[in-house]
Formats: C-alpha cells, sequence, structure tokens
C-alpha cells in the first residue's frame, strides 16, 4: 500500500494541471526521434531501440452499496502512465548476446491499483508515483548452440537481434528479465504498449509468476527448437514477500519453476500455436485457510499476513491457443487454473481465468497499420480466497469488507491507429462486470488513449 507522503504527492501532482498535458512534452521527444530504426531483416551485430508510451485512463463513477480498504473507488477518477525504454544489444562472442535495458517511467495510478483482479492497465507498476522513476528492467545474456546445419531469419525486435538462428538449437538466457519475454509468448496479446491494456491479457491470469513487484527477476531458462516444436523451462527467484521489490536469492529453496511446450502449425497457409505450460512456485506464503482458522479462534478478522508460518507450494497450468484465420485476422484462447491454497504472491489476485478474443488488421479497409483488438476474460477465485474476502480479509489488491461473490468479467475493444511508420494511437474500452469478485459493485466503465512511439 502506498505511504501517506506518496499519496499526497499523487495528490499534489494531480492539482497541478491536467493529467492529459503534463506529460506530452517527453513523449513528443520520442515521435521526432521516431524513424530512425533500421531495416528489420538486415543482420545486426548490434542495436540501440527506444519505445515511449503513454496511457491516460479516465473512470466514470459507478455503483458502489458498500466499499473497503482494497476497494475500487467508486467516484470518477482519472491516471496516467508514462514510460520511456532504451533497449540495447550487443553479440559479445560466437553464439552470444548481451541485451541491456534503462527505463524510466511516472504516473498516477487509479485507486492506488486495488480493486480489480484484472487491473485496467498493463504499464501501471505497482509502485508508480507522479516523479520520475528510472531502472533497470533486464540485464541478461542469451547463449544459442547449433544443433544442426539449417537456419532460419529471424527479425530485429527489442531485445532481439536480426540475423539467422539454427533451426535446431538451444537457447540459454540468463541474468534479469521477465518471465513473460520467453514464456506465454503471443501474436496477439502481451503487450499493453501495442495491443490489450487489461492485466487478464498481458499472460495467463493465474500465472503467478516470480517477479519483483516491476515484474522482473533473475534466474535462467533453457529452451530447445526443433521445427515447429519448442520445449522451454526455467527457474527464477521469487520476492521475499508478497508483490515486494526485493528479491529471495535462494533459488534451492525459494523459486518460480515453469516448462512450457509449444507447436507452431499452419492450417492451410495460415500459421498457428499451442502451448501448454506448467508452473510451481516454492515460498513463505500464507494460506487463506488458516488465516480463516486463526480469526475464527481469536475471534477477529482474518489477516493473511499472520499466516505466513512456513515454506508453501503452488502449482498451476496454463494452455492457450492462437489461429490466423486469414492474412489479417487472428483469434486466441486460453484457460489457466493453479490450486488457490495460498495467497497471490507476485502477480495478480486471479486462481482462474479464460480468456478469448482475435485481432483484425486495417488492410481490410485500406489502413493496413491499424489494428482492431476484441477479448473477454473471465476471472474466478477459489473457495477459500471468497470465503478470506467475505470475512473481510484484504489482499494486496482485494477487500470490500464483504463479499457477494461473482466471477469478474472483462470485456475490453481497442482501435490502434498507425500514426506515422513508427508511431500509433490507439482508444480502448474496458467494461468490468463484478469489480474485484463482487456482484454489488459496477458494473465499471475504463476509457483509455495510449500512444506509443518506437524506433
Amino acid at each position: 500500500m502506498p505511504s501517506p507522503a506518496v499519496l499526497k504527492m499523487r495528490q499534489d501532482a494531480k492539482k497541478k494541471g491536467s493529467v492529459i498535458a503534463r506529460p506530452l512534452w517527453f513523449l513528443a521527444l520520442a515521435f521526432a526521434a521516431a524513424g530512425a530504426r533500421s531495416e528489420s531483416n538486415v543482420p545486426e551485430d548490434r542495436q540501440a531501440h527506444f519505445q515511449s508510451t503513454y496511457v491516460y485512463q479516465s473512470k466514470p463513477a459507478f455503483a458502489s452499496p458498500y466499499s473497503g480498504p482494497r476497494s475500487l473507488n467508486a467516484d470518477r477518477e482519472r491516471s496516467y502512465t508514462l514510460t520511456a525504454t532504451a533497449l540495447l544489444g550487443t553479440r559479445a562472442w560466437r553464439g552470444a548476446e548481451l541485451y541491456f535495458d534503462a527505463e524510466a517511467i511516472k504516473g498516477q495510478p487509479l485507486s492506488n491499483v486495488t480493486g480489480l483482479g484484472g487491473l485496467s492497465n498493463g504499464e501501471l507498476q505497482k509502485v508508480v508515483e507522479p516523479q520520475i522513476k528510472v531502472y533497470v528492467p533486464r540485464l541478461f545474456l542469451r547463449q544459442t548452440l547449433a544443433l544442426g546445419a539449417d537456419a532460419e531469419p529471424v527479425e530485429s525486435d527489442n531485445n532481439q537481434l536480426a540475423g539467422p538462428v539454427p533451426s535446431e538449437r538451444l537457447v540459454l538466457s540468463a541474468g534479469k528479465l521477465s518471465i513473460t519475454d520467453i514464456f506465454t509468448r503471443s501474436s496477439y496479446l502481451g503487450d499493453p504498449r501495442t495491443q490489450f491494456l487489461n492485466w487478464s491479457f498481458l499472460t495467463y491470469g493465474a500465472f503467478d509468476y516470480a517477479a519483483d513487484l516491476r515484474g522482473y527477476s533473475w534466474g535462467a531458462a533453457l529452451e530447445y527448437y526443433r521445427g515447429p516444436w519448442a520445449l522451454r523451462a526455467a527457474r527464477f527467484e521469487q520476492p521475499k514477500t508478497p508483490n515486494s521489490m526485493t528479491l529471495d536469492h535462494r533459488l534451492f529453496s525459494t523459486y518460480g519453476d515453469e516448462i512450457e511446450l509449444e507447436h507452431r502449425h499452419r492450417l492451410g497457409e495460415h500459421q498457428g500455436k499451442l502451448q501448454l505450460l506448467a508452473f510451481r512456485n516454492r515460498a513463505t506464503m500464507a494460506s487463506y485457510a488458516e488465516a480463516l482458522s486463526q480469526a475464527a479462534a481469536s475471534g477477529s478478522v482474518p489477516d493473511i499476513t499472520t499466516a505466513r508460518d512456513r515454506s508453501r507450494v503452488k502449482g498451476g497450468f496454463g494452455v492457450s491457443a492462437e489461429q490466423a484465420l486469414g492474412p489479417d485476422v487472428g483469434v486466441f484462447a486460453r484457460v489457466a487454473a493453479h490450486d488457490g491454497k495460498t495467497e497471490t504472491y507476485a502477480f495478480t489476485d486471479i486462481d482462474r481465468a479464460f480468456t478469448a478474443g482475435g485481432v483484425i488488421k486495417g488492410t481490410r479497409w485500406a489502413r493496413a497499420d491499424d489494428t482492431v483488438g476484441v477479448g473477454f476474460s473471465r476471472n474466478g477465485i477459489s473457495a477459500s480466497h471468497r470465503d478470506y474476502l467475505a470475512a473481510g480479509g484484504i489482499t494486496v489488491f482485494l477487500g470490500d469488507g464483504r463479499l457477494n461473490y461473482r466471477a469478474e468479467q472483462i470485456y475490453e475493444t481497442y482501435y490502434s491507429i498507425g500514426v506515422a511508420k513508427q508511431l500509433s494511437m490507439a482508444l480502448d474500452w474496458q467494461h468490468i462486470r463484478n469489480p474485484g469478485y463482487n456482484a454489488d459493485r459496477g458494473p465499471v466503465q475504463i476509457y483509455s488513449l495510449r500512444l506509443h512511439a518506437q524506433f
């Protein structure tokens, strides 16, 4: 929870002027520099990319007969985030690539980043403040070992040097990065800077992956590619306490493990992909059932912070399918769940989720750089999780004081307009029913404007 000093800074920043106008000077610098990116298919020995993204959100007032310490504010609110990232890469030795990213962020969140399972802005990091913060999200080495003579081209992208790579290969990535840089990757969702904004579409909603408060961690991942198949496995550090910045370096006792099997295929001439994910986290996590038991014995409100008494394991899975239906249309569907026995540790309060949607490119109406996305997510929590909230317990993100449980339903649609070669503007609408799994509150409408520059 933000300190009183942080809350005061946010209030003071809001009084100084429009949340739209304040950061636009910074984004304008990115717009002026855009267009300098080299051709994506030219082999690279080094690269320097840059991105800047501004997201403005507005939420009208909504129906709320009661609220609690972690409720989504029922009054009208405005929010913004501004990020700027420098992404550098170079070839270190044969088969080795070294990447370094530096990022700056500032902003003002909705409701102090509480009140929803599927939070509304993937750029809205949990420590965002009106003052610019600079940090290093990624510093890692990627080593590729060829297992065959055939090669396939890879285009230049953020943290990806252009050039041929072996079709059959082992790839080791070690250092600081996000697990979602390697796992659960999709052509249609996962990037809030160009695709869907809601956290439900960043990855599997129920994938409580190991990460610090900003979504990054130290660890290593090994990938094997052969033809249409890919197999990935990784171990990364967990935070010392739930949703905190400090990571626990004891990788043999506290960790997050992932394994993913992927198969790429074609239906006719159109590409598709299937992914199966399993994960297992080990950390000192609270049990909802134990917190409820303690509260019943003492006659008090349950508190998960008093139930973090020992190391526990959380296991879960995810299944993903995506399919192009033509050169400019694609669809996706995902389902995921974990056991729901222990508290949310590093992502968000979603224990099970179903997500589906589609994306259409603007070539059909002579706007090849435009994109329309439509998505739906149905998020749920376990029986013990809902009992804990109904008894008045709070988590990092949720706590209305009581709970009339119903699955949280999120509908999101966006239209991204290609303003210029490396510039885009998107309009986004989210309709959220049963916010925070509470049928007594909502529905909620969230309107967004996104500006994105990249070169």
